[in-house]
């Protein structure tokens, strides 16, 4: 099957065999390589050919080499990420060696500092643009039928959606191969001629005619060639090597006068963009009904609009591959190096027009299990024997079917109660669970939820206390209830604190609250049982009177010193004696400094950042704080953190329970109620009111080939199957990885099944069964063919967090843009027709991922810069590891809307453009959202009359962006329209996002122009441009 690709002519000239220390069988690495994890990484390299200039001195090939790794190094090896067979040095023969030996030249962090001059890069760069199958230059001589020259000739494009097809093993005609090419001293001139790639590529292309874009510069049809607006090259080394320095190992491309005619500027719109994927995925599948009764189907996109009708596989919202074709052997796995991963939001919200999930209730008799495996009744066990036996899909156990479960088979052998049954036509839905499934064999109590408030000067004197107190008493009220229920089932009791701690009995039958304190913080234990935990609706008098006098009784308090892992601790033993599970919300200041268990003292040191220490800022201070999140695990607390800090309060350490017990982290940094108040109070709500399930235990099971190795999420992991989370709600995601175990085949295709164990709101146990099946292929090309990008991303954003745990940020980096080349040279080797190398080819479904995988690598936690705070880097690391698909994917990419340009009148959100400075525009006015930040950025000179109906100024000039944060609703078309816009964004995304107004050339707008993630990082980091060319490099020493 060929399809057309997606190729792109180097910035470089070609690598020749063996230069830069990479030997020349793609593999095969030098044999002083180290490099045992990712495959052929040169330990250092080699001594350049001689009119070359050498690296620049600073090179950390000298550097001590960074200690063994436990986590990561131990991960990559089962992924088996080695290319041909290729084993790494046994670790055992130097213990001090880390599996990744010497970094090579930092090439990822020069690349970032020493950028080419524009000259350079449009030399280099210029002839990057989207060519079709090979069409001649205009230079090139008409074929002897065409009696005109007819320099823009196009094939006609492909049936949307359907490359051209053609027989198994027949390539289709190539429009032009490309003739011998003429070299000018050690430089290959551009080809002449291109052909197509014949896997699902992408190409970046050659001296051939590039197409016209679409508007944001992508071809109309994948593969479909269309004639562009430039004519061909001329032959001649235009192509400059990047300057000395750039990339480390770099060489030169030959003084600057040989370079032919003047370049045009490179059209930024003719690399892929993310934009233009995102929409024309939404053009392709948006507002279409997904059925998922095809076994391994690739879903529409996350930032599509589309609707699940569940025929027998999970729904995407539940559970996203990184690929949808899992290759056969662990060899085809190693060789390409794309890792095997599935993400499961396991509660994700259901949209009103679907199906909510069924539940079955089987009665005493519990779910039907395969004896041997466990996996639970789904629609992929096969029955047999007239219906009284069934095979497992997972293990292929002949099992009895119980009495009370027989049912006839039809003339297909299906049984004939199949669509009356969930559990034997849905790829979701729920079993109610028996007593075995218990604590103790007894049914579990409704939830409590017990409010903890920092009552210390800093919380008193912002207002924050007189705030939570207020909003409670509305709250309260709309705590989640099960469908038809008239009140909530949950608990409530509250605990105020500073050095000691306050609990409050609020029993229906008092007038008046009492307080206990309890000041001995070393032996936490609670001082009342009768009246702690109450329902909300019997005690609201006692409640709101409570929630009155809080502010007045400490409202002149001078106690600033606050501990924290006693409270945490009396909440889990309040939850221990009332024998339920729940959640504790802590609204909490400083560091915890007082004398008590758990105490932390100030260890932010910048000083670290980019050193082999670095990655201690990171690791939660051991002891107490691992103790309590054992606990908490066990009792089923969870803990959901709200944090006002004015100043470093170790975030690693503070956010460590809430991360392992499935709760939130919240943070308001110089936290003020006129400005972030409601912010923090529309994070509030939803987090008292979303779904959730408690004391839960997750478990994934697959078919015999391969298995779930490793976890990333929230959770916490006492054994190496079991996923604890104390509690899990519609947000949080847990990525899997899968290796390879045996052979799987093709025929039969890859099963998994989640199976998630917890506790309703209600009290009632119940199991909730996510399905998928996915297929198996022995060739590469359909793997790349059913990759999806933006779950791809959230692993590797996962893994890098995990790892950065243990490992120097700059290995980690490393090996995050060496698994880029390797899974994109893996793809030019195997995948893409003969072609010359100086094509950079992507595979079509992969085209945007060097965008996502290059604004990680500048995201604040992996960037490495002193100049952000230590915290904002560890509370980002916390979120994105408990983060699904589409919080990752706009997280990396952000949204940059036009909104000067937007139709007042119509309903959609006007569409995004390329998230870069070179989109906006002094007379305009756009809005960034990333999930967690909005801005609202203004242009110099926007017109008046905007301004006036946004903002109820007559011009920019008198709009005081300094504190002024807040937009106000205007009775016009323009600020309707504009409010409507952020309020249907702010429903999309998990967590409430703060508007800030940012001013052209205003001090602010750094903090705005770091979210352009096209652009250079302002604190490290590559542009995507720059990005791109510096993969490719590394794509072409990989193959030559």
């Amino acid at each position: 099957m060929s399809q057309q690709g997606y190729v792109a002519t180097p910035p470089y000239s070609q690598a020749q065999a063996g230069m830069g220390g990479c030997s020349t069988g793609f593999g095969n690495p030098p044999p002083q390589s180290h490099y045992g994890v990712y495959g052929s990484l040169p330990q250092a390299y080699s001594a350049l050919p001689t009119g070359m200039l050498k690296p620049p001195a600073s090179s950390p090939s000298g550097m001590p080499q960074p200690p063994v790794s436990s986590h990561y190094g131990a991960n990559i090896h089962q992924n088996g990420a080695h290319a041909h067979g290729f084993t790494p040095p046994p670790v055992a023969s130097a213990p001090s060696m880390s599996p990744y030996g010497q970094p090579p030249q930092s090439a990822y962090n020069s690349m970032a500092q020493a950028p080419p001059p524009t000259q350079q890069l449009t030399n280099q760069m210029s002839s990057m643009n989207i060519a079709g199958y090979g069409q001649r230059p205009m230079q090139a001589p008409q074929s002897p039928s065409s009696s005109a020259p007819l320099p823009f000739q196009t094939s006609p494009p492909p049936a949307m959606g359907h490359p051209p097809l053609s027989p198994p093993g027949q390539q289709p005609p190539s429009l032009g191969s490309p003739p011998p090419l003429a070299s000018v001293g050690s430089l290959p001139a551009p080809p002449m001629g291109m052909s197509g790639p014949s896997g699902p590529g992408t190409s970046l292309g050659g001296g051939g005619l590039q197409q016209p874009l679409g508007s944001q510069g992508y071809p109309q049809q994948p593969g479909s060639p269309i004639a562009g607006p430039y004519g061909g090259q001329m032959a001649g080394p235009q192509m400059m090597g990047p300057p000395t320095g750039a990339f480390p190992g770099g060489f030169h491309g030959g003084p600057a006068q040989m370079a032919g005619p003047p370049q045009k500027k490179l059209d930024p719109d003719s690399i892929p963009g993310t934009t233009q994927v995102i929409e024309d995925d939404q053009a392709k599948r948006g507002g279409q009904v997904y059925v998922t009764n095809i076994r391994g189907q690739v879903p529409p996109l996350v930032t599509t609009d589309f609707t699940v009708q569940d025929q027998g596989n999970a729904s995407p919202r539940f559970m996203r591959c990184t690929t949808y074709s899992f290759p056969c052997t662990a060899d085809l796995a190693k060789q390409c190096k794309v890792p095997l991963a599935a993400i499961i939001k396991p509660f994700a919200t259901v949209p009103k027009n679907e199906t909510p999930l069924y539940v079955v209730n089987h009665g005493e008799a519990g779910p039907i299990r395969c004896n041997r495996c466990k996996a639970y009744m789904c629609p992929y066990m096969q029955f047999i024997d007239g219906g009284r036996r069934y095979q497992c899909g997972f293990c292929s156990c002949v099992n009895e079917v119980p009495v009370q479960y027989f049912q006839h088979l039809d003339h297909m052998g299906r049984r004939m109660d199949l669509y009356e049954r969930p559990e034997l036509s849905l790829g979701s839905y729920e079993f109610v669970a028996t007593l075995d499934y218990c604590k103790n064999n007894k049914p579990p109590n409704p939830p409590a939820y017990v409010f903890m408030i920092d009552v210390s000067y800093n919380n008193i004197k912002s207002g924050l206390v007189k705030l939570i107190c207020e909003e409670l008493k509305i709250l309260l009220d709309r705590l989640p209830k099960e469908e038809g229920a008239e009140s909530s089932a949950i608990k409530v009791g509250f605990v105020t604190y500073n050095k000691i701690l306050h609990f409050y009995n609020v029993k229906s039958a008092l007038a008046q609250p009492q307080m206990m304190m309890v000041s001995d913080v070393a032996e936490m234990f609670l001082p009342l049982l009768d009246g702690f935990l109450v329902n909300f609706q019997e005690s609201r008098a006692v409640i709101n009177n409570l929630l009155d006098q809080i502010p007045d009784m400490f409202a002149d308090t001078n106690e600033s010193e606050t501990v924290f892992a006693p409270v945490i601790q009396a909440g889990v033993e309040a939850l221990k004696a009332a024998e339920c599970s729940g959640k504790l919300f802590l609204f909490h200041s400083s560091m915890p400094t007082a004398e008590a268990p758990g105490k932390l003292k100030n260890r932010d040191d910048r000083k670290l950042v980019g050193t082999e220490k670095e990655k201690t800022l990171f690791q939660p201070q051991r002891g107490v704080y691992e103790q309590l999140a054992k606990d908490c695990v066990v009792q089923g607390c969870c803990v959901d953190l709200f944090l006002f800090p004015n100043q470093y309060v170790d975030i690693a350490t503070m956010g460590d329970v809430p991360s392992r017990t499935g709760g939130s982290i919240y943070k308001y940094s110089n936290f003020q109620v006129d400005v972030d108040g409601q912010h923090f109070l529309n994070d509030l709500r939803r987090d008292v009111e979303q779904f959730i399930g408690f004391d839960a235990i997750m478990r994934v099971r697959t078919g015999t080939g391969f298995r779930a190795t490793d976890f990333f999420g929230a959770v916490y992991m006492n054994n190496t199957t079991d996923v604890e989370m104390a509690a899990v709600d519609c947000d949080k995601a847990v990525t899997v990885e899968f290796k390879h175990d045996d052979t799987l085949s093709e025929e039969a295709g890859a099963v998994m099944q989640c199976a998630l164990l917890y506790t309703t709101i209600s009290g009632q146990r119940r199991l909730r069964i996510h399905n998928l099946s996915l297929n198996c292929c022995s060739q590469l090309s359909e793997l790349y063919k059913s990759c999806e990008t933006d779950a791809l991303i959230n692993f590797f954003a996962k893994s890098a967090c995990q790892a950065m745990l243990n490992q120097p940020l700059k290995a980690v980096r490393e090996i995050l843009v060496n698994q880029t080349a390797h899974m994109l040279a893996c793809y030019r080797k195997n995948c893409a027709s003969p072609s010359v190398a100086s094509q950079l080819i992507l595979p079509d479904a992969m085209k945007v991922f060097p965008v996502y995988m290059n604004s990680l690598l500048k995201a604040p936690a992996l960037v490495g810069s002193a100049e952000l705070s230590t915290d904002d880097r560890a509370f980002q690391r916390l979120m994105v590891m408990a983060m699904g698909v589409e919080e990752t994917q706009v997280l990396l990419y952000p949204r940059l809307i036009p909104l000067h340009t937007m139709d007042v009148g119509s309903e959609s959100i006007p569409a995004p453009v390329r998230s870069s400075q070179e989109r906006l525009s002094e007379t305009g006015v756009f809005l960034l959202e990333n999930g967690l930040f909005m801005f609202l950025w203004l242009g110099q000179a926007c017109p008046p009359d905007l301004i006036q109906n946004l903002f109820n100024v007559p011009s920019l000039g008198h709009l005081t962006t300094e504190g002024q944060m807040s937009l106000p609703v205007l009775d016009n078309a323009h600020s309707r329209k504009l409010h409507s816009i952020i309020s249907s964004i702010s429903q999309q995304r998990a967590k409430s996002m703060k508007l800030l107004i940012v001013k052209q050339k205003d001090r602010a707008e750094i903090f705005f122009r770091q979210h352009l993630v096209e652009d250079k990082g302002l604190h490290g980091g590559a542009s995507y441009m720059d990005f791109l060319c510096y993969v490719h490099r590394e794509i072409r020493q990989l193959l030559t």
